[in-house]
């Protein structure tokens, strides 16, 4: 961690202009490409995992489109703003391990009820923030138990890579030459290995007569509005759960990043604020903008901007591109879904394989602590509904639990 901290500026209206003003002299072309990176990554990435949820939840067209603009553009315009508040490289990614989880429970709940369950989790969010209660909440569920449960919730997408292998008879030949283009790019530490690989996947796929190319046209996304039901079951089985994994996935290993690259951030009054955001976006179909982390380390890095103090200009341009691609969002749609289906598995699986690995291995790291993080990582992983309610919330009580009963012996001796 870097000895200096840069320390954000007051958030207010004047500071803001200023920062605004400052904008010009601040961004670097390197700045504009990291911006750019950052929303290809997500749309080769993230939004995949969207689609998927979509697809499982029955939604309409319209309402996918709301859910990709909700996350897209409140991601463009969340990061422009808390970048140009504090004068910091801060992003406002919608929550990937949140859209992990809805992939295995949101088809048991009705969308009105999933709506209010993002209603709900953001209210958290916000009110934690508020109350400056962050250290505390998170002290309250083992870490260890948390990431193994993000890690049964990812896994199925881990898998993904490989069951598809007999599906067709040219599949074998398509996810080897991702995967090995996956290799490749990290050996040599390509900043975006999913876009190269998703370029692979699309030329093999097109070798293979497999991708079928049709006219997308150019339409402008349209939000749609869904009022919330609130229910017991959806908080339990959905708002919980997605809880837990934005504070444990983003807002920790955020503030890890921002205070690795020199940036002591407000992660009180960031909570307070992404959680109103995510208030209005989850009437869209939104489920969670959060403080971003692994994604971040592009525009937070000192490759973006060398001067810490213009490095806030990155992540505003990353904001940009993300506003202009999400008011695409209906013609990206169009675009992904001449995807074959293994080319959209194989590049989801392969993206979030390396978050997998190091959930997994920060889980099981200290002794003590493995019986309960296995425990709640296979319990995840069994991706089953136990009175309507999806396994993430049992894996986080079952490791809980056992995590309680196991500490309690060790003390007692």
């Amino acid at each position: 961690m870097q000895s200096t901290l840069h320390q954000p500026t007051a958030p207010t209206w004047n500071n803001f202009l200023k920062n605004l003003l400052d904008f010009p002299q601040s961004i670097s072309l390197s700045g504009v490409m990291a911006g750019f990176l950052l929303v290809l990554i997500n749309y080769t990435g993230p939004i995949l995992l969207v689609l998927q949820a979509a697809e499982v939840g029955n939604l309409t067209p319209q309402q996918t489109t709301s859910w990709v603009w909700a996350a897209v553009v409140g991601n463009g315009i969340g990061t422009i703003l808390f970048s140009l508040l504090f004068r910091q490289p801060i992003t406002f990614p919608h929550s990937t391990a949140g859209v992990a989880l809805l992939v295995t429970s949101i088809a048991y709940f009705p969308y009105e009820e999933v709506i209010g369950a993002y209603i709900l989790s953001a209210v958290a969010i916000s009110l934690l923030g508020i109350s400056g209660w962050f250290g505390r909440v998170m002290s309250l569920i083992p870490q260890g138990v948390i990431l193994a449960v993000l890690g049964g919730v990812l896994l199925r997408f881990g898998l993904g890579i490989f069951n598809g292998l007999d599906d067709h008879a040219y599949n074998p030949i398509i996810i080897l030459a991702m995967v090995i283009t996956y290799i490749l790019l990290r050996r040599v530490r390509f900043s975006a290995p999913s876009l190269g690989v998703m370029l692979v996947g699309l030329l093999a796929s097109g070798a293979l007569g497999m991708l079928q190319l049709e006219a997308v046209p150019l339409t402008l996304a349209v939000p749609t509005l869904t009022l919330p039901r609130f229910s017991l079951d959806a908080t339990v089985g959905i708002a919980l759960p997605l809880f837990a994994l934005a504070m444990s996935s983003q807002y920790a290993p955020g503030q890890t990043v921002l205070l690795a690259n020199g940036y002591n951030s407000p992660i009180n009054r960031i909570l307070g604020l992404t959680g109103l955001g995510s208030i209005g976006l989850a009437f869209f179909g939104g489920h969670g903008n959060c403080l971003g982390a692994l994604t971040a380390a592009l525009v937070v890095s000192p490759d973006a901007q060398p001067d810490p103090n213009k490095r806030y200009a990155s992540a505003v341009m990353g904001g940009v591109w993300h506003i202009v691609f999400g008011l695409l969002g209906a013609t990206m749609i169009g675009l992904f879904a001449i995807f074959p289906k293994v080319v959209v598995a194989t590049v989801a699986g392969l993206a979030l394989s390396g978050t997998i690995a190091n959930s997994m291995g920060n889980a099981l790291e200290k002794p003590e602590g493995r019986d309960a993080a296995i425990l709640a990582f296979l319990c995840t992983a069994g991706d089953f509904s136990l009175f309507t309610i999806g396994a993430p919330f049992w894996g986080l009580l079952v490791g809980s639990l056992v995590h309680a009963l196991l500490t309690s012996y060790r003390n007692t001796k």
